[in-house]
């Protein structure tokens, strides 16, 4: 019986029966998903101390400007999981394809791929705003022993095996799911060592808080508009409360705690979405459907959505249930 105090370790050898494939390389990555929380925690915490900030003067492969912070957890994540013989591939938000590891080795025998958003929000380091880290893991579907392809990285999101954030705030936390419920833990600083801190993680099925970035609101569709005005309206429990960090994993984080809807539609500007739909909404929703929550795109689920590309954008509706379904009834209705 999983129990507070418990440390990540202790809980992911208590747990791995549980686990779809129990062969101990799951454990292991997800053990080196949180070394490299570990040093990019460090490294944040640093933030304004030493030349970490600012930006390093580079684009990604969506035209962003990178951050020195994204750069720094970018390499650090992806030398974590190569060095440790883990994985077979890495795709990753800031590079333009995906990594192949051991490809060269026909014995290699890892199963799993990881999407990873290294630095989610890296623009708020220079504001000591909070920040995060966001993955996701599957098992490959080409042959084992064989180069990774395209074709491993291309799944729709139900077929996740793990997912979670780290949320590098006032406390640093690691949550994440395997397909049974969400737990979050804690870092010990002083140890260096996560406590299972929030067992069973649920978003309430209704909450009181809207996460949306109201600035572009003349750009937003219809559906998205009439839901921020029935948000506002004074009527019941409402108005909600307007709440927007600016940071996927902050804003997801609070919601989920205290309940409440994200949203980050489509727009006259980014007529496809802003966000990415392997490396933010399928992990995002995949631990929000574990936690009693729901993840769409206005009219499809997000886990549903069969990715055409490595750096896909879609729109995302994230929350409590009762919200995000009212948010898909404007939408639909528009």
């Amino acid at each position: 019986m999983s129990q507070r105090n418990q440390t990540l370790g202790e809980f992911i050898i208590e747990n791995q029966s549980s686990f779809k494939y129990t062969s101990g390389e799951l454990s292991r990555l997800i053990n080196s998903i949180r070394l490299a929380a570990k040093v990019v925690n460090h490294e944040v915490n640093k933030a304004g101390l030493v030349d970490i900030i600012g930006t390093a003067g580079d684009t990604n492969i969506q035209g962003e400007d990178q951050q020195k912070l994204d750069v720094y957890a970018n390499d650090t994540f992806i030398k974590t999981m190569t060095k440790r013989n883990i994985v077979c591939g890495i795709a990753s938000e800031e590079e333009d394809d995906f990594v192949a590891i051991n490809s060269q080795d026909e014995n290699h025998q890892n199963k799993y791929v990881v999407l990873i958003d290294p630095l989610d929000g890296s623009s708020n380091i220079d504001v000591n705003v909070s920040v995060g880290t966001i993955f996701s893991i599957y098992r490959r579907v080409t042959p084992v022993g064989t180069p990774v392809t395209i074709k491993d990285f291309l799944q729709k999101g139900n077929q996740q095996v793990a997912a979670g954030y780290v949320v590098y705030g006032t406390s640093t936390m690691l949550v994440y799911t395997t397909g049974h419920g969400v737990n979050g833990f804690t870092l010990n600083p002083a140890i260096g060592t996560f406590y299972l801190s929030h067992p069973n993680m649920q978003f309430p099925e209704n909450g009181s808080i809207y996460s949306v970035n109201e600035g572009n609101y003349i750009h937003f569709p219809k559906g998205i508009k009439d839901y921020i005005k029935y948000c506002q309206m004074e009527e019941g429990d409402r108005p909600y409360t307007s709440r927007y960090i600016g940071s996927l994993v902050s804003d997801f984080h609070r919601n989920m705690i205290k309940g409440g809807i994200y949203m980050y539609p489509k727009s006259s500007m980014n007529a496809k979405g802003k966000l990415r739909l392997l490396y933010e909404c399928n992990p995002m929703a995949f631990l929000a459907e574990q936690a009693n929550g729901k993840a769409s795109d206005g009219f499809t689920r997000i886990m549903d959505i069969e990715p055409t590309e490595l750096h896909e954008r879609v729109p995302f509706i994230c929350g409590s249930k009762n919200m995000v379904e009212k948010a898909e009834e404007f939408m639909q209705n528009a």
